[in-house]
């Protein structure tokens, strides 16, 4: 099987031939042909109207290269080609459309079938397949996007995502700021190796994040005098950490033991190191791709295409529009079984692994330590493992006056990011998921909300219950909560829960429905939190 990738959603046009016996898995035998002509602008960031003018002018080029290629590895055979993918979305309009018009043109020429792809699916199978990992947690770090994703049910479900900018673009903010040419990237990763760390905001909510705060705190320390050395060293420390420490959650949550990178920001080795480094202290395995296939490429295109072809998951002319706003979640993935699935079954154990913490569960009481992270900077580490410390220690208190069941807190040690806590429940909510126990989840959460605290990760895994349908749920790991009287910091508690649902329940909307139908019951401003919950699902992230 040969299969043709074009590729262009902004900065590079490119060209690729995949070729293989067994597009389900990567063989020795299987051959990737790639041919690429980025956009360089001559100032600032990436301009629509050029890179729409590149992609005119570059895409026929690199298609003719790759098409030629083909015929050469067809020795003969006509068509040389069995199929043409393309990437359909998402991505700058304009480019999308030129690329869609080229890869019509080749199908017709040829007469062979039209397969229209996902880039950011894309960006996460390549990994997949040439790791041969069978259902991984799928980091995706590039310029416009940067989300956790994990397969369940047939499709990608978004575990954490940015909730501004994507990755890339961040940090071409500070760079376009002190007045470097894009891309930003590389150049950030050569300044920091001679820098000292200068400590910047660190935004995790959940496995969701945030990047405006650092990237305004990073150009206003670059405008205090502090050497450029020193900000970007801070900015790969913080930012890569964030991206670490989110996909450790989604390890956590899932039971999952793999972890794949995605996205051209994957080809920063201090990122890579980094998720290496934690995925080899929880047991994991990590696979990044060689970088032509993290950065924006034809080849994952072609690849994906091929398991698409194969699954006979193509599409007629017609119907073959390119989608600007193409969410990788709502791909119907075909080339998937639906037995398959990133969620794993996590059994009762005397030690756990969590997100952050060894947690040492005894017949009475758990003993949780927040161990130190040496993929994070020392000062950086230490800072949130005594500030998240104190701050469980407190809100689980609070919340526990405010009538929502919690566990006793025993003893503390801020200094060496110790609690110790009564045991409560007999499992997991995500062992024991019932619309009556998700119910008290969003009873628990409008309560400690009109207190004026968030719980900051109530997911699946942070819940305990007691065995029996009239159990108590219990709410655990408040270390990312704090005190808030804002409608979207709320609101930001059940959108991480919902993604939670969806990561590790088979019928995530009935049991979220249950769980919002509570809140509205119990909250005294359910109308303006369900308002900030709308608008933050409605921002169209990783456009």
């Amino acid at each position: 099987m040969r299969v043709l990738g074009i590729e262009g959603t902004a900065w590079a046009a490119s060209a690729a031939l995949f070729e293989t016996d067994d597009p389900t898995r990567a063989t020795d035998e299987e051959h990737v042909f790639i041919e690429s002509d980025a956009y360089q602008p001559e100032s600032g960031g990436i301009h629509p109207r050029e890179a729409a003018e590149h992609m005119g002018e570059a895409i026929p080029e690199v298609v003719q290269t790759a098409i030629a290629h083909a015929r050469e590895r067809a020795g003969g055979d006509d068509p040389p080609i069995d199929a043409v993918a393309f990437s359909r979305g998402p991505g700058l309009g304009p480019c999308l459309r030129i690329v869609g018009t080229a890869a019509r043109a080749v199908a017709q020429r040829f007469d062979v079938p039209l397969v229209g792809v996902n880039h950011m699916v894309a960006h996460l199978e390549v990994g997949r397949h040439r790791s041969g990992f069978e259902s991984p947690v799928c980091l995706n770090a590039s310029g416009a996007n940067a989300h956790l994703l994990g397969y369940r049910n047939g499709r990608y479900r978004v575990l954490g995502e940015t909730m501004d900018t994507g990755v890339g673009n961040a940090i071409d903010k500070f760079t376009r700021h002190v007045g470097w040419q894009h891309p930003g990237g590389p150049k950030v990763e050569r300044h920091a190796r001679d820098g000292d760390f200068h400590p910047l905001p660190y935004v995790v909510k959940g496995m969701d994040f945030s990047f405006s705060g650092i990237m305004s705190a990073a150009k206003q320390a670059y405008d205090d005098d502090v050497p450029v050395e020193d900000v970007c060293r801070g900015l790969e420390e913080t930012i890569f950490a964030m991206l670490t420490e989110v996909s450790e959650r989604a390890l956590s949550l899932t039971g999952a033991d793999e972890l794949v990178l995605g996205g051209g920001v994957g080809q920063n080795d201090r990122l890579q190191r980094m998720l290496r480094e934690m995925c080899e202290q929880r047991g994991a395995d990590f696979f990044a791709p060689e970088d032509r296939f993290l950065r924006d490429n034809a080849g994952m295109i072609a690849i994906l295409g091929a398991k698409m072809y194969a699954a006979g998951d193509t599409l007629a002319i017609e119907e073959s529009g390119i989608d600007s706003n193409f969410r990788p979640d709502e791909v119907a993935v075909s080339w998937r079984g639906p037995e398959e699935s990133v969620d794993r079954v996590v059994e009762t154990e005397t030690e756990v692994q969590g997100a952050e913490a060894t947690v040492t569960i005894e017949a009475d009481r758990v003993v949780k330590d927040r161990v130190p992270r040496s993929y994070r900077h020392p000062a950086l580490d230490e800072r949130l493992r005594i500030e998240r410390t104190r701050q469980e220690a407190r809100l689980t208190s609070e919340a526990r006056r405010h009538g929502v069941p919690t566990p006793l807190v025993l003893d503390t040690d801020p200094d060496e990011a110790r609690l110790v806590f009564q045991r409560v429940g007999e499992s997991d909510l995500r062992e024991a998921l019932t619309e009556e126990r998700v119910a008290a989840v969003g009873r628990h959460l409008a309560r400690i909300h009109d207190a004026g605290f968030v719980h900051g990760d109530p997911t699946t895994r942070n819940v305990r219950v007691d065995a029996g349908e009239d159990g108590r749920v219990f709410l655990i790991d408040f270390g990312l909560g704090y005190y808030t009287d804002e409608p979207e910091d709320h609101a930001m508690d059940l959108h991480v829960l919902a993604q939670s649902l969806s990561g590790t329940a088979d019928d995530p909307e009935t049991l979220l429905a249950a769980a919002e139908d509570a809140y509205r019951a119990e909250s005294d401003h359910a109308e303006s939190v369900f308002a900030s919950l709308e608008d933050i699902e409605g921002r169209g992230r990783y456009q």
